[in-house]
């Protein structure tokens, strides 16, 4: 079955996926015993030509514990009782990994504080530093 994972930015190939399909753990009466519905995506990160390495950067810090050390993202999906709907899951999966991974952060531009802020501040600490003062037992005299 030719598969394809594909968005508005995004297009990965069916020889770019591997699925595999196992038996799913959980509820599901006797059907869980013979129906092998859980679904293991596996997407060769090192071996895709479509990915930008930059993308490919920012998706290894992004997929964690997903990532072996093979370069390979695993994705089990086994939620759904249908093999299909858990293959959809995956793939949506990926798609979402990939998606946020394509976004580029944007630099932080250090600011300074205006003058107004930074005045306001001061005043503030003039206030509060007041109000402990008045607070405070008054000194003994001799």
């Amino acid at each position: 079955m030719a598969a394809r994972v594909s968005s508005r930015r995004l297009q990965l190939a069916a020889q770019d996926l591997q699925f595999r399909y196992l038996r799913a753990r959980g509820p599901g009466g006797q059907n869980v015993n013979k129906v092998a519905s859980a679904v293991q995506l596996r997407f060769d990160l090192e071996a895709n030509q479509t990915l930008s390495a930059d993308v490919k950067e920012r998706l290894r810090r992004i997929a964690g514990r997903k990532l072996t050390a093979d370069g390979v993202i695993v994705i089990a999906a086994d939620t759904q009782r249908s093999q299909l709907a858990n293959r959809e899951a995956a793939l949506a999966r990926l798609e979402d990994l990939i998606e946020r991974a394509s976004v580029a952060p944007t630099a932080r531009i250090a600011t300074k504080p205006s003058g107004a802020s930074q005045r306001q501040r001061l005043e503030r600490k003039r206030r509060q530093q007041r109000l402990k003062a008045q607070r405070r037992a008054p000194a003994p005299e001799d």
